[in-house]
């Protein structure tokens, strides 16, 4: 009986031995699928290394977002960008200096080509819209707190042929305000900007018999006053006296913003009527499965017209995985709904419509296929 007992109580120990070992087991498997789980959001939280873009000044409060939201998350991970203005990012991007580019305006055709080539072709190419922004008409007149232009009135002040602050014209536009015998003293960008191309296509498309110049990222008016950058259109119109420039609206700070007449009505620029504006305009044909770029429409009421759409330029492949992977965690964060709107918080910028994210979300997705 004694041996019974004894081989009983032996049987029940290894049964009870076999359930906890099984369930040493399953709790290692839980934690093994749990943490694949925390990093199934794009490989964002393993990624690592360096990676430096440059571009868009008007985009760098978004970037600044945009980078520390990654780097929350993948602190070995380091982006740089430096905002040297549209032109010196899409040419940095194409002679490989950098490995991403912010721009306010699309691949011009002479460009597309370099591009291409420098991603190993056209199907490897990515040129997607991230960044939808008001650009303001910022000014600096004593004693006039508001300020409202048509489309005309602005064309021939930024021509100059509108020279005093108290012409006729703007007191059309502003028939109670209390305009300065004053000399206008316009600020543009001295460096090639996606902000000038669409400040320049906003005037050609509203005024096209007061602008006659077409649509160029290069200012076509010589004898104004000129500087490199937003902060620097910004900080020359800020310590002017009676000047007007133009910048994302995000950067005006104190200064007057001007409302832009459209149709029948003066609009302030505000990030949903900027956003308007894209959701009203029809995308472009350019070439390359996963570029997205827009033709915009600055005529149609109940939008803010002087409004950039800009894009980030990116390859498919890259020289190491390492680099893919950090630049499509990078673009995945800045496409989704948290980075748009920590951009929105920091930038002012209007978030991207989920219909343009499913647009370009397989161009995010092909970043590190190198196809």
């Amino acid at each position: 009986m004694m041996i019974k007992r004894l081989l009983l109580v032996l049987a029940l120990v290894a049964a009870l031995a076999f359930v906890v070992a099984g369930c040493g087991d399953a709790n290692d498997s839980s934690s093994g699928d749990s943490g694949a789980a925390a990093s199934s959001d794009g490989g964002s939280k393993e990624v690592s290394g360096n990676s430096a873009g440059a571009g868009s000044s008007a985009q760098d409060a978004a970037m600044q977002a945009w980078i520390a939201g990654l780097q929350s998350t993948s602190p070995d991970a380091t982006v740089s960008y430096d905002p040297v203005g549209s032109g010196g990012g899409r040419e940095q991007f194409v002679s490989g200096g950098v490995d991403f580019a912010g721009s306010d305006s699309a691949l011009a055709d002479d460009e597309l080509k370099g591009a291409q080539d420098r991603c190993g072709g056209p199907d490897n190419l990515i040129e997607i819209p991230v960044y939808v922004s008001p650009i303001a008409v910022i000014y600096n007149v004593p004693g006039v707190d508001t300020l409202q232009l048509s489309p005309e009135t602005a064309a021939k002040i930024f021509n100059q042929k509108i020279t005093n602050w108290n012409d006729a014209a703007i007191a059309a536009d502003n028939p109670d305000a209390k305009l300065p015998d004053l000399r206008i003293s316009p600020v543009n960008r001295s460096d090639e900007s996606g902000t000038t191309a669409n400040f320049t296509d906003w005037l050609s498309q509203a005024a096209p018999k007061d602008w006659t110049y077409p649509p160029d990222g290069n200012w076509p008016v010589k004898g104004g006053e000129a500087a490199e950058g937003t902060s620097g259109v910004v900080d020359a119109v800020k310590n002017g006296k009676g000047t007007i420039g133009y910048a994302d609206e995000s950067q005006a700070g104190e200064l007057g913003v001007a409302k832009i007449k459209v149709g029948s009505e003066y609009v302030a620029p505000s990030a949903d009527a900027a956003a308007a504006v894209l959701d009203k305009s029809k995308e472009s044909t350019d070439a390359g499965k996963y570029v997205f770029t827009f033709t915009l429409d600055r005529k149609v009421e109940g939008t803010y017209p002087v409004t950039l759409v800009s894009y980030q330029i990116a390859c498919t492949k890259y020289d190491s995985a390492d680099k893919g992977a950090l630049v499509k965690a990078l673009y995945s964060y800045i496409i989704s709904p948290e980075g748009q709107d920590a951009a929105a918080k920091n930038a002012g910028s209007a978030p991207i419509s989920d219909q343009l994210r499913q647009q370009i979300q397989p161009a995010v997705d092909a970043i590190g296929s190198g196809s």
